[in-house]
């Protein structure tokens, strides 16, 4: 333990690994919200903060298990439901009056086409305005769980047990991993829905 006067005990969420000060200071000098994007071993989350002085607060928040209640059956974090999460949560944002926000991603890495960069997707889409570079974006394949698909697709046709134990989850709630695409775009509708939006008028 140090004991010199000039030692200096970081803050605990430093210390934890949890909080990058430094990042989080020149997020909140734009003084704009923060849509906040964390993944975690089964769930994405999606909130967008605001600052205050006591304690940030949510204004606006979507976790990706609530998808169930749209109808998805594909796990709550893979790609898509990353996507359908951070969709959810902008459109959330959006009917409170919320139309601009910064990203923050926290300690994760900023890794091109992850699961971070398609829910930001998400709230982009719900109409959200975010500054970001297109190229860190997923593609339209990747978000509609085409390459779920075809990989499927290639395991069962070349190893059925494999194709079994890799989509078990999947399986076992009478999902069919081949119709991922599909049935994205099906929730997708259903979260429309929910808000009231009607692309065809």
């Amino acid at each position: 333990m140090a004991r010199s006067g000039r030692y200096k005990v970081k803050f605990r969420r430093r210390r934890e690994g949890k909080t990058n000060y430094k990042k989080r200071l020149a997020l909140l000098k734009s003084g704009k919200l923060r849509v906040v994007i964390r993944r975690t071993n089964r769930y994405i989350i999606v909130q967008f903060m605001k600052f205050k002085p006591e304690g940030d607060e949510v204004v606006a928040q979507a976790y990706s298990k609530e998808l169930n209640k749209f109808g998805w059956i594909y796990g709550s974090k893979n790609l898509p439901a990353a996507y359908l999460t951070g969709y959810l949560a902008g459109l959330r944002a959006k009917s409170k009056g919320i139309n601009e926000t910064v990203l923050d991603i926290g300690r994760f890495p900023s890794t091109k086409g992850s699961k971070i960069y398609a829910a930001l997707k998400g709230v982009l889409d719900a109409g959200i305005e975010v500054p970001h570079s297109p190229d860190i974006l997923p593609s339209e394949e990747r978000i509609k769980g085409e390459h779920i698909a075809s990989w499927a697709s290639s395991l069962k046709v070349g190893n059925e047990e494999l194709y079994k134990k890799q989509f078990s989850l999947y399986l076992s709630k009478g999902a069919n991993p081949e119709l991922i695409s599909e049935f994205m775009e099906k929730v997708f509708s259903q979260v429309e829905q929910a808000f009231n939006i009607n692309r065809e008028s």
